[in-house]
């Protein structure tokens, strides 16, 4: 066992140090962009198949977006934060150490977990209401937590083995655990929903299975020693040294969560005060947005790891070669997928808002829609320069981009928006929030390409 794990360390290195880096970024993000591709599939499944139960019913489904952002909080910390450092750890060759940070992560991340499944389950009706569930979804909005509540562990515990796996350069076992229990809800849906008349509980009992599934696959190469990493309750080492670097860089993506089920109990609440059909519209529009930010935030994904490891490596000028692919790619990429979905607004929506009385629906969420695809652009960029900083242990700036897009740059904004605007200020505050991150963006990358190059200078002499 110990040759072949310092085998696949001498390929990593060789991958990560040595080959063109356009080719290693690719690599390491298409299994990544898959995933979350995939995952936006099904995400947006469970929306379209309760859309034929009305709109109420599909605004319970977009309420409980926020569930999903509560368990991800802390899972989704332990996962970046992890991550990064385990990135670091092997490209300085510490693996030991990087497997006590996989299995103190992994079983913290449980925990967690099921801190939210107990209370969520105990105070059901209070949460869906605190989440934006109006008088006429709170029924349909309790179905659909239920099932979700009772796999909160295995989620949380899943997004640490997802982020683990492409640390280590494994991204295609990370693919597979995510995408094929996104594939498995496709089927599941319409067997629950319709074929069974389980209705809104069948499609969270369809989400809640196929995230079990997920949680296999995942957890399947680190049970049968086939992962670089070692997954066992002997590694559970929750060091002060381990928890700071895990909790520092990781706490960008748990402020995010938190900030984005914030602005989104904000945003469903005022939605919610107008009508059903405005907070469907937003719904639906944000989760169909959700397909160019996962290619967005998995290009990212794949091209963290590549920094994080160069930079242990003291590789600085690919570091900085790295960056610069990963943001020209990311910039056009967005502004062509931007265009696309712009021009397909109208359609797109018309998927989920079929009845004639849904014009309301159609109307604000396609006007959000392309709204948002203005902004994409500065949103792919200022994602690779958020993952840079993760990447490089820059927990600071990680954080900072983090909680400006849903938070510094939206809390302020959304409530005068709405006031001044109605429906459509409701519809733009997220396209307005994307340019003001900018404002953060700029100087933060001017300081730490100049610490990259300033390392470069000190290794030269």
């Amino acid at each position: 066992m110990a040759k072949t794990d310092s085998g696949q360390q001498t390929r990593r290195e060789q991958l990560m140090l040595q080959e063109p880096l356009p080719g290693v970024i690719t690599r390491m993000a298409v299994p990544s962009i898959l995933s979350f591709l995939i995952t936006s599939i099904y995400n947006l499944a469970d929306t379209y198949f309760v859309s034929g139960l009305g709109e109420s019913a599909t605004a319970a489904v977009s309420v409980n977006a926020s569930l999903d952002q509560i368990i991800m909080m802390a899972g989704s910390m332990l996962a970046v934060g992890a991550a990064s450092y385990i990135s670091r750890l092997l490209g300085a060759r510490e693996k030991e150490k990087a497997d006590q940070v996989l299995s103190t992560s992994f079983f913290l991340a449980f925990a967690f977990g099921a801190a939210v499944m107990v209370l969520g389950t105990a105070f059901m009706g209070p949460m869906v209401r605190l989440l934006g569930a109006t008088d006429t979804c709170e029924q349909y909005s309790i179905q659909y937590a239920t099932y979700v509540l009772l796999v909160a562990p295995f989620m949380a515990t899943t997004f640490v083995m997802n982020q683990c796996l492409r640390a280590e350069g494994s991204p295609m076992r990370s693919m597979l655990g995510m995408g094929f229990g996104g594939i498995l809800n496709c089927f599941l849906d319409p067997i629950f929903i319709f074929r069974l008349g389980l209705g809104v509980s069948g499609a969270s009992m369809a989400t809640a299975i196929s995230k079990l599934v997920s949680f296999a696959i995942l957890i399947f190469p680190y049970l049968t020693r086939r992962s670089v990493l070692r997954l066992s309750i002997r590694c559970f080492h929750p060091s002060r040294d381990i928890i700071v670097q895990v909790v520092t860089v990781g706490s960008s993506s748990m402020f995010r969560s938190g900030l984005a089920v914030v602005s989104a109990i904000v945003l469903n609440n005022i939605a919610g005060g107008i009508s059903d059909a405005v907070l469907a519209g937003i719904g639906v529009s944000n989760k169909i947005m959700m397909f160019p930010f996962g290619i967005i935030l998995g290009f990212g994904t794949g091209f963290q790891p590549v920094a994080g490891f160069n930079w242990g490596a003291r590789r600085y000028d690919r570091v900085q070669e790295s960056y610069r692919f990963a943001a020209w790619t990311a910039i056009i990429g967005a502004a062509v997928m931007g265009a696309a979905l712009a021009l397909c607004a109208q359609p797109l929506i018309g998927l989920f808002a079929k009845a004639d009385h849904a014009a309301e629906m159609r109307q604000i969420g396609a006007l959000c829609i392309r709204l948002q695809c203005l902004a994409l652009p500065v949103h792919g960029w200022v994602a690779v320069v958020n993952m840079l900083c993760a990447g490089l242990g820059n927990a600071r700036g990680a954080l900072l981009l983090s909680t400006s897009r849903q938070g510094t740059c939206f809390l302020p904004i959304v409530y005068p928006m709405a006031w001044i605007w109605g429906a459509g200020g409701v519809a733009a505050v997220q396209a307005v929030a994307d340019i003001l991150t900018l404002i953060l963006a700029v100087p933060l990358i001017r300081r730490v390409m100049a610490r990259v190059q300033q390392a470069a200078g000190r290794q030269e002499v």
